[in-house]
């Protein structure tokens, strides 16, 4: 009963993406001298981790319900930045800094999520 919860599958795939993104960023400051280097960047939690059909799929009745009015291309579109870059590469080292700070923040989030989530568990189990 308690060994397919969809909370724990989710917080802790939330928690190997995060490691994945920090590996991928650390591979950038790596070679952030090499010319010609192309960082590479893991894709969104969101669009790689899909949940079984029907597990709290939220719907939008209207456009911006959910999701507001901010295109998410706008906010997150920071892959061009070859131009300045003294090494002639696309890595930043101020970018990767902000973005090793937004992964480990992911993995924190995922770690919450996960013992917020046993807690609840061990609770329910007490009171029986």
């Amino acid at each position: 009963m308690f060994e397919n919860l969809t909370v724990f599958k989710t917080a802790s795939a939330m928690a190997r993406h995060a490691g994945q993104s920090q590996a991928l960023i650390a591979q950038n400051v790596a070679n952030a001298d090499t010319p010609g280097y192309v960082g590479k960047q893991m894709p969104p939690f969101a669009s790689l981790y899909a949940p079984a059909e029907g597990a709290g799929h939220q719907r939008a009745s209207r456009d911006g319900h959910l999701h507001g009015t901010t295109n998410v291309q706008q906010m997150s579109g920071t892959d061009v930045r070859g131009g300045d870059n003294p090494n002639d590469n696309t890595v930043s080292l101020e970018a990767e800094l902000l973005k090793a700070a937004e992964a480990k923040s992911h993995h924190d989030r995922s770690l919450a999520i996960y013992k917020s989530a046993l807690d609840v568990l061990r609770s329910a189990i007490r009171t029986r």
